[in-house]
């Protein structure tokens, strides 16, 4: 299993797509271009403060709104390892997926991390955090597959022997 320990930015409950990915810059046309402007409403500088690596701990139903698949393609752009948060819109999360954006569940961290703490985590397994461990919920084998892949398309490329 994968195990990869990052500096954590904590969000609230409710994120919705239109923070993640402001409809004004849709209007770009590149992910490259879209990134500074990731997050604006919430946080105008966060997007230059995410680093590669980082990951996002969030509340209750992230990403919901809009289906906008630039929304998880921004957050992966901007070098988010994964996110973890109580829950997900069933669209963010099928999006995020298909993207290659590792999505994680679990209702207590949001609570206990401080944002800037760094956590560690064991896909499939556990986050530890301040000498705590905070059991997750395996994914699928085809999720993971597809995760790993970097998106959708990789992995069917990947299955298929075409790469």
């Amino acid at each position: 299993m994968e195990r990869f320990t990052g500096k954590v930015w904590l969000l609230g409950n409710d994120i919705d797509t239109d923070i993640i990915m402001p409809t004004e810059y849709l209007a770009f046309k590149t992910i490259d271009e879209m990134k500074p402007y990731a997050f604006s409403p919430l946080r105008e500088d966060l997007a230059a403060k995410i680093k590669p690596g980082d990951i996002i701990v969030a509340g209750s139903n992230f990403g919901c709104g809009s289906s906008r698949e630039q929304a998880p393609e921004v957050v992966k752009a901007l070098g988010v390892k994964c996110i973890i948060a109580k829950s997900y819109a069933r669209i963010f999360f099928r999006n995020a997926i298909n993207n290659g954006l590792l999505l994680i569940e679990n209702d207590e961290l949001a609570d206990d991390v401080k944002e800037g703490d760094t956590i560690t985590v064991t896909v499939n397994e556990k986050i530890e955090y301040n000498g705590k461990e905070y059991p997750i919920v395996s994914l699928p084998d085809n999720l993971v597959e597809i995760i790993e892949a970097g998106g959708l398309v990789k992995a069917m490329r990947r299955r298929n022997g075409l790469d």
